[in-house]
């Protein structure tokens, strides 16, 4: 291997500058040279013209495999835990073959965690911090867990409110005999 190909591979591992990508293609340039060669290539064209027929079915494609992602993201590595959106947001931009936010139906991440807020999948807390989020799980498992606790709940309370009644009647029995014992 030359060393100008073991220079190339360096510079291609890891993440590069969001500012030179192309969704659509899949393509990650080093430099705006590039990018602009790559927007002018024929396979890029082909790309944007089928994008240009039916833009909203992968502007919903794009925005449904983010959301998806870090939702995904967001229930196993956090759980119902409140959590930093963007902390969330730097574990998923960490995979190499995410798909950019600047591709889906949001602009910002705050605009995100808003509609997921609006959908019932979170709880939004916004500090000057910035939008806390904690996951609402809704799987059915769990909803049957959450039910069976609270009934379990339920019937213990009603048990203790049985024997604090029995408890009552039986101070009531007492005084009257007690107070039946002193006429």
């Amino acid at each position: 291997m030359t060393p100008k190909a073991i220079a190339n591979r360096i510079k291609a591992k890891g993440l590069q500058k969001l500012r030179w990508y192309c969704q659509m293609c899949e393509k990650q340039c080093r430099d705006e040279n590039g990018f602009k060669c790559h927007c002018a290539s024929e396979a890029h064209q082909r790309q944007m013209s089928l994008f240009a027929e039916n833009s909203g079915r992968y502007v919903s494609s794009f925005s449904g495999q983010f959301k998806s992602e870090f939702i995904k993201i967001l229930r196993i590595s956090h759980g119902t835990k409140r959590v930093h959106a963007n902390v969330v947001y730097q574990e998923y931009i960490a995979d190499r073959n995410h798909v950019h936010m600047n591709s889906t139906a949001w602009n910002s991440l705050n605009g995100f965690v808003r509609t997921l807020a609006s959908e019932g999948t979170i709880i939004l807390e916004e500090t000057e911090k910035g939008p806390f989020i904690t996951w609402v799980d809704k799987s059915p498992e769990t909803l049957a867990r959450q039910e069976a606790i609270a009934r379990k709940e339920r019937m213990e309370k009603s048990e203790d409110e049985r024997n604090a009644k029995l408890l009552e009647e039986q101070i009531e029995k007492a005084k009257e005999t007690a107070g039946g014992a002193e006429s």
